[in-house]
């Protein structure tokens, strides 16, 4: 998003992301704490799936970029993050993600600081 941009947020409940051939891309930015992530990567699977079909067909489906911005307590507290590392490393400019963390005592591992904020 850039300043001025018009976003949609939805906030719990049922959601979900489904396009369709013909759709305009669009381009997902997914907020998650704690255990929240649980949905949000069943979408960034799902992104990945499509991701992965699109550049195997010619189906005319248009994805977008997704940006997920996750946060816990510290590194151990992040769920799925080597998951996640790896969908980065397989869609690279596709699919990024920012973690950040509240209240880290220890050394963030080496593969996860280029990626992580926090205190």
């Amino acid at each position: 998003c850039t300043l001025d941009s018009e976003v949609a947020l939805r906030v719990g409940g049922d959601f979900f992301f489904d396009p369709q051939p013909g759709d305009s891309p669009v381009n997902l930015v997914l907020i998650a704490g704690g255990v929240g992530i649980n949905p949000l990567f069943s979408i960034l699977l799902h992104i990945a799936d499509l991701h992965g079909y699109q550049e195997g067909k010619g189906n005319g489906l248009k994805l977008g970029t997704v940006k997920l911005y996750y946060s816990a307590k510290n590194t151990s507290e992040l769920l799925f993050k080597k998951n996640i590392l790896g969908l980065m490393n397989m869609f690279p400019g596709k699919i990024t993600c920012c973690f950040h963390v509240t209240q880290q005592r220890s050394q963030i591992c080496k593969e996860l600081q280029p990626h992580v904020t926090g205190k």
